[in-house]
């Protein structure tokens, strides 16, 4: 049996954007984190007695320039070398504009492919094919230049491709699956889409996703795909790689009725959590919806609840907390007219008043200009995120108001 490693999409040295970032004990996890899956890769592939690691495009994340990333790339390489497994590298979007790849020699056991498209002979019955990328995009298919398969043989081959279209990916060497199919490859080791997803299974059209999540946009398990080839036929394993872990829980809190059992609900919540987690270290985000009978005491107690919930995280030893979101209402929003429902009413008019929205814009324009501006990034990513934020943070506004009016009322 012979077996090969593929990953894609490392990103070495991608920022990882996270407000536990601000966590002392977290950072140097998180900061870490994409070289620490490249190690866990590196790892597998000795472990496993692979005789080849595919990389299907984006091993960096940019043009950045990085003495100390060139060390650390080499060193692994070199690991890979002393245990005799090849290495096939092609070139995505962005590692087309570093400069990095092509500033530092390689170990000799490491094979960058062209942008004419090449084949090379790993073993006598394995061919390996890849195409790289020659600038930042690619808008036409790489495909034609693919060299044939080989007959008689098992033909893999590295492609770094949007395919037909990814939601919150742009088009790169868009192709379709079906033509994958169709080409007489035995095995597609894609990269480019940071979700993993098996698109076929005869032939193999596997994207194996990214190796480690960036921020909670890329949450849950990332994992490289060990292939196992025994006498021409091709099985896959997944191989967990994340270094640590972003998740996302939503807790249902229509039947909480006092701090206790919210508090209960929490700490079981976190502790499932931590023990399905495959990676040492995790940041959660965790999200309340329903309409629980004291929903004014928890909008009321808004950073109690936070704090409670950052000190839950940190109980299990390996979480840490993103945020903690309220969705949460009133049972019954029809069937009481206080002064208070009133108020609520009158708010609602007030916030929807063209002129209120315009002072509102203008105030928190003001507010925004006195942070520094990479705090001020990570808040506005566009002019139209000023409007946006600017509705929730009135609407967050006036929650309070009413959640402390309400839960006066109500004791």
């Amino acid at each position: 049996m012979v077996k090969i490693l593929h990953t894609a999409d490392i990103h070495l040295d991608s920022p990882l954007k996270s407000l536990a970032m601000r966590n002392e004990s977290l950072r140097e996890t998180v900061e870490a984190a994409t070289r620490t899956a490249l190690e866990k890769i590196i790892d597998t592939a000795i472990d496993e007695e692979a005789i080849a690691l595919l990389i299907a495009g984006d091993l960096f994340d940019g043009k950045q320039r990085s003495a100390r990333t060139a060390v650390f790339l080499t060193r692994q390489l070199d690991r890979l070398r002393s245990s005799n497994i090849r290495v096939f590298y092609i070139k995505g979007n962005h590692d087309a504009e570093n400069t990095l790849s092509g500033a530092i020699d390689l170990p000799g056991n490491v094979h960058v492919f062209s942008g004419r498209g090449e084949k090379v002979q790993l073993t006598d019955n394995i061919w390996i094919h890849g195409v790289s990328f020659t600038q930042t995009h690619a808008p036409d298919s790489l495909l034609p230049k693919f060299p044939s398969p080989v007959a008689g043989a098992v033909n893999i081959a590295l492609l770094h491709t949007s395919l037909a279209g990814a939601a919150g990916h742009d088009v790169y060497a868009p192709c379709s699956v079906n033509d994958l199919k169709d080409s007489g490859f035995d095995y597609w080791a894609l990269g480019h889409v940071h979700k993993r997803q098996i698109h076929s299974e005869s032939p193999w059209v596997v994207m194996p996703g990214m190796p480690q999540g960036r921020d909670i946009g890329e949450a849950g398990t990332k994992s490289a795909t060990l292939l196992q080839i025994d006498d021409g036929k091709i099985d896959i394993t997944e191989i967990p790689t994340s270094a640590a872990e972003f998740l996302s829980e939503t807790l249902d809190v229509t039947n909480i009725d006092n701090d206790d059992s919210l508090k209960r609900l929490m700490r079981d919540t976190l502790l499932q959590t931590a023990n399905k987690m495959s990676a040492t270290a995790g940041v959660v985000r965790l999200t309340l919806h329903g309409a629980p009978v004291n929903h004014w005491q928890i909008l009321r107690d808004i950073d109690y609840w936070r704090e409670q919930a950052a000190e839950l995280a940190r109980e299990t030893e390996r979480l840490w907390l993103d945020k903690l979101i309220f969705k949460i209402e009133a049972p019954d929003k029809h069937n009481s007219a206080s002064a208070t429902d009133e108020l609520a009413v009158i708010i609602e008019q007030i916030r929807n008043e063209e002129s209120f929205t315009h002072i509102a814009v203008k105030q928190v324009e003001e507010l925004l200009g006195e942070l520094p501006r990479e705090v001020r990034a990570t808040m506005l990513s566009d002019e139209s995120r000023l409007q946006t934020l600017t509705t929730e943070l009135g609407k967050a506004g006036a929650q309070q108001v009413l959640a402390r009016m309400k839960a006066a009322d109500n004791q």
